[in-house]
């Protein structure tokens, strides 16, 4: 029997060998992910020029209380719809769960939630997705374009944006400066 497995929760990871170079050194974080496709977060790349404070002013939010926080490029699907990864400590309209660690928001409540101090305790905002149609993702997961991590609170929220892909190679045990392109022969 040929079970289908779902990676929601994980990280992926792209390896060197990834075709489409929008995706190299991504790291996404897989939020939803079943039989009818899949959909995660890019969370390795701040948008420059680009604040949080800017994008609560772009919907009238008064972000005057909110500090310097990037907004990811979340993905190159719908680059203008924002998103929330955020801790479980705030839960509101339309939040998916993703595992018992954080979760996945996108409605205007969390921004207001947060600019007035009652959103989570940990959180980054994205515009944009990474999305995979129906079975998609399965067939790219056996090519050389991604490697399966697991996700953790700590690597999603406390790992450097720029220093993501590495660390969590690391913390899968894995030194990323000895990934090379292509498959090898013996």
């Amino acid at each position: 029997m040929n079970q289908t497995r779902f990676y929601g929760g994980h990280f992926l990871l792209a390896l060197p060998g990834m075709q489409d170079t929008r995706f190299d050194h991504s790291v996404i974080a897989m939020c939803v992910h079943d039989a009818q496709g899949a959909l995660g977060i890019a969370v390795h790349e701040e948008m420059e020029g680009v604040r949080l404070r800017d994008l609560l002013e772009s919907f009238d939010i008064d972000g005057s209380k909110v500090g310097d926080v990037p907004v990811l490029r979340g993905g190159p699907v719908e680059p203008r719809r924002g998103f929330v990864l955020h801790s479980l400590d705030w839960a509101g309209q339309d939040m998916v769960q993703v595992d018992k660690q954080w979760g996945l928001s996108g409605s205007l409540d969390i921004l207001k939630a947060i600019a007035e101090g009652r959103g989570p305790s940990r959180y980054l905002v994205a515009l944009g997705y990474a999305g995979w149609g129906a079975g998609q993702l399965e067939v790219e997961m056996t090519g050389e374009s991604w490697f399966l991590a697991p996700a953790t609170g700590n690597l999603l929220f406390d790992t450097p944006t720029r220093g993501k892909w590495s660390t969590i190679f690391a913390a899968s045990g894995i030194d990323s400066s000895h990934l090379v392109s292509g498959a090898g022969s013996a």
